[in-house]
């Protein structure tokens, strides 16, 4: 079960207890919004793309949106979502829980979209449809061994 798997990577860091596991469903920004009790936009949503032919996961702000100009730009190709099927064979997590944590293996590559740097902590999904972990970005940043920052999506900025 993946939620097992985040529950041991976050034991090695000792944060397993800071898991939080919800008896609704937390797999969408509304739904999980309302199960820890933030505002969406504070959920860290994980979205999934194909690029040439490895995953890239892009963990941004609940109220963000793909640009997909920003993100043919960043990633020189089209934004093509994964499939479900495609999410849990690169990444080991089923949609709806699907996480930068835990994962291990070289053709994943995580990236913060800066849509997050407006918080102080985040709440992304720990490898379940009814998890999160609230951590700050610094913490985000190290624990999903980001790539780095990128400015992919839009429909965040005060007043758009």
């Amino acid at each position: 079960m993946s939620i097992e798997a985040v529950r041991a990577f976050f034991a090695q860091q000792g944060r397993e207890g800071d898991i939080r596991e919800f008896p609704v469903s937390s797999a969408t920004v509304e739904l999980a919004a309302q199960a820890v009790g933030c505002a969406p936009e504070r959920i860290a949503k994980t979205l999934s793309f194909k690029v040439e032919g490895r995953c890239v996961l892009v963990v941004c702000a609940g109220d963000a949106k793909i640009d997909n100009p920003k993100f043919k730009a960043q990633f020189h190709t089209k934004a093509k979502m994964l499939t479900p099927d495609e999410v849990v064979a690169f990444t080991g997590h089923a949609v709806g829980g699907v996480c930068p944590f835990a994962i291990e293996t070289p053709v994943v590559t995580v990236y913060l979209d800066r849509s997050l740097g407006r918080f102080e902590t985040v709440y992304p999904a720990a490898g379940s449809s009814n998890s999160a972990i609230e951590l700050t970005l610094a913490e985000l940043e190290r624990f999903s061994r980001a790539a780095g920052w990128v400015d992919v999506c839009k429909g965040w900025q005060e007043g758009a």
